[in-house]
């Protein structure tokens, strides 16, 4: 059973660094949350790392500029992993072919950028999606339109064959309060709907690799053990956790909210009920990080 804390401060100690999600933990998708960010400061403050591993479509320096913009300042993390990184890797790798089709917002564009640290990268061409090889996916056209709206195009794609490469897992996230739907669900569309695709990002292994090794980069050989996984969704950050054998910090009052009637803190019973029916099982849990 999940131990239920007040604050980071009680557990820190225990851990040399951490792997904190930022939708719903760090931002909310429109602003910083104040005592997350004094809390990641004070832990850096002791010596702690701390490596943000998100499921953002985008590169990490786009992430970056987000967080400026957000007002999450520099002093509260090393580094940033995002599962637009580790997409953009094996897209340049050939993953889904050189000619694709870009299902996603214009605003992703710069997931299209040039990559640096892959050796001979492929040439990729964005195509219509009849001239495809295969898709790459950094979430719905539209974020408020239902998934279900693709269907006649991810049917087409399924009849050619197509891989889908998931940008995001996530299936929703919520800004500044509006829920919105993200590449996740539209691959978990095309999944259902017999197509193949392909995931980067939390709870799959490539994106903690990519975790590792910028932590590895700022902090020398950390051991699994010594690490903390920090985030509100039981199904990405949680379930990604449990699959490396790291421990967790749940956070209840992100996307379950409601389900775990977190104000403050969760409501025991109805968080142990959340946790049961979703088969999770975070080490700690709080309301929010602090």
């Amino acid at each position: 059973m999940t131990q239920i804390i007040n604050n980071l401060f009680e557990i820190s100690d225990r851990y040399e660094a951490l792997f904190v999600d930022l939708w719903g933990c760090v931002h909310d998708g429109v602003k910083a949350l104040p005592d997350a960010v004094t809390a990641l400061q004070a832990y850096r403050k002791t010596g702690g790392k701390v490596i943000l591993v998100t499921n953002s479509p985008r590169p990490r320096a786009g992430v970056k500029k987000q967080l400026t913009h957000f007002g999450v300042p520099e002093d509260a993390w090393d580094d940033i992993a995002t599962s637009g990184d580790s997409a953009r890797s094996a897209m340049y790798r050939g993953t889904v072919g050189s000619n694709v089709w870009h299902l996603g917002p214009p605003s992703d564009k710069n997931f299209f950028d040039p990559i640096a640290i892959i050796e001979d990268p492929i040439k990729i061409t964005k195509v219509d999606l009849n001239d495809a090889e295969g898709i790459v996916c950094t979430g719905p056209f539209d974020p408020m339109d239902d998934p279900s709206v693709l269907r006649p195009q991810l049917l087409l794609a399924k009849q050619k064959g197509l891989k889908l490469l998931c940008a995001n897992p996530d299936i929703v996230v919520d800004r500044g309060g509006v829920r919105e739907w993200c590449a996740g669900a539209v691959a978990a569309l095309y999944t259902e709907m017999g197509g193949e695709s392909l995931y980067f990002g939390k709870p799959h292994p490539p994106i903690y690799d990519l975790a590792r090794r910028r932590l590895f980069a700022v902090a020398g050989d950390i051991a699994d053990s010594d690490i903390l996984a920090i985030g509100d969704g039981a199904q990405t950050d949680v379930k990604g956790a449990m699959g490396e054998d790291i421990d967790s910090l749940f956070i209840s009052g992100g996307l379950a909210a409601d389900e775990t009637k977190t104000t403050t803190q969760p409501e025991p019973e109805a968080l142990n009920h959340y946790l049961e029916q979703e088969m999770s099982s975070p080490t700690y849990t709080i309301g929010h990080l602090r």
